[in-house]
């Protein structure tokens, strides 16, 4: 099945309209005014690697850089984040939406999905494929600092690249700063 761009921003557009109210309905009186020590609700902008993992036949690993940023939903466990996935050759912009989970002071793990936007449609690799398609993700932050975060995720494009049905599957970290 091939999805074209309109079809993905329609198909994001009502999923996150779907999950909305059944990520906003909880009491948020009480929400306020308990406070704990789990979590992560930090802005932040950041740089590092990335790499695919895997890529069609014939094609290298490619290696490159990361520009990562997250804007925390405030009251909500929620965040928007984006991606700039980099390397010598071309680039690729991924928004992303996530439900962010505080496991432990300071960290969390989240998970979410996003649209790759890809510089060079099918003409060579970014970390997540050679063309615009949809992405999952898993990843963990933790504050390090009051001012440095550090973060991962593992990405999965789907149907990512061009004259073949494989998905691409990259891991990108780096270290950011707290907008405040």
């Amino acid at each position: 099945m091939k999805l074209s761009l309109k079809s993905a921003l329609k198909i994001s557009l009502l999923s996150a309209l779907a999950i909305a109210p059944i990520l906003m309905s909880g009491n948020g009186a009480s929400a306020q005014t308990v406070q704990t020590d789990k979590g992560l609700n930090e802005n932040y902008i950041g740089a590092g690697v990335g790499t695919g993992i895997t890529n069609p036949e014939g094609q290298d690993s490619k290696v490159g850089g990361n520009i990562s940023g997250r804007f925390d939903v405030p009251n909500a466990p929620v965040s928007v984040r984006g991606q700039v996935l980099y390397n010598d050759q071309t680039s690729a912009i991924s928004p992303r939406f996530t439900y962010d989970l505080g496991v432990a002071k300071d960290t969390n793990v989240f998970f979410g999905a996003g649209y790759n936007f890809v510089q060079k449609d099918g003409a060579t690799s970014t970390a997540l494929g050679d063309k615009n398609a949809p992405v999952v993700t898993l990843g963990a932050e933790r504050r390090l600092s009051n001012d440095i975060v550090l973060y991962g995720n593992a990405d999965l494009g789907i149907n990512a690249f061009e004259n073949s049905n494989r998905q691409a599957f990259g891991v990108q970290v780096g270290a950011a700063v707290n907008i405040r």
